[in-house]
């Protein structure tokens, strides 16, 4: 057993709303993000305004603010997920091309995006998982995983059947290869790359509990 300090931080492990609010305070002062469909929306109503971030959504917008409620609401003001957003002064439109073109160009500080399952060395899997019902094509999410320079994904670790989403080699269609750095799941936070996967911090748990449901080494974050 390690003798390093404990890295667990919450005597519970974190809801999607706790989970948000962890994921805005890493995001960088003076950051351009993409928050994907998804769990990840809900970053955007922790974001500060001291912390100047500029959020991007695919269908064409930069300067999104948090979700719209009640009279807020605009039928026409949609993110990629269609819920209806804010908008920030200063917001500005244009055309799908070039939101991709944004995408593409390397722009994009940070990407946060959800995921069926994510590989020790970053390869992301989040478009498709067999089932017949499943979204038939991979869409944007390709263009933010390789074209923004960081990738974070927000995810449960276990799925219901209790099978860790972390794993040695995705098995599902991948959406882009090395490209996840972080992810953040409701029992830990993980560091991603070519040296393997380290455990920023849990949630509710131990690195060694941690240890047993993911089916790869990990290393405890020093």
């Amino acid at each position: 057993m390690s003798t390093q300090t404990s890295i667990q931080t919450s005597e519970k492990p974190l809801g999607r709303d706790e989970l948000a609010q962890l994921v805005a305070r890493d995001i960088v002062p003076g950051s351009f993000v993409n928050l994907g469909i998804g769990q990840p929306t809900l970053v955007s109503n922790y974001l500060t305004e001291e912390q100047n971030i500029t959020l991007h959504t695919e269908n064409g917008m930069l300067g999104m603010g948090p979700a719209a409620e009640g009279d807020e609401i605009d039928g026409d003001l949609i993110n990629a997920g269609k819920i209806p957003v804010t908008e920030l002064p200063g917001a500005s439109y244009f055309h799908h091309a070039d939101s991709f073109a944004i995408m593409r160009g390397g722009h994009l500080d940070i990407c946060v995006l959800g995921a069926f399952q994510v590989s020790a060395t970053g390869d992301l899997a989040n478009w498709h998982t067999g089932a017949p019902d499943a979204i038939p094509a991979v869409g944007g999410a390709m263009d933010l995983a390789t074209g923004a320079k960081d990738v974070f994904v927000m995810m449960t670790l276990l799925t219901r059947e209790g099978v860790s989403k972390l794993v040695e080699q995705c098995t599902y269609p991948l959406t882009g290869v090395g490209c996840v750095t972080r992810v953040y799941t409701d029992k830990a936070v993980f560091l991603t790359g070519p040296d393997g996967v380290t455990v920023r911090e849990t949630f509710g748990c131990t690195f060694e509990e941690i240890q047993e449901l993911v089916p790869l080494p990990l290393k405890k974050a020093e």
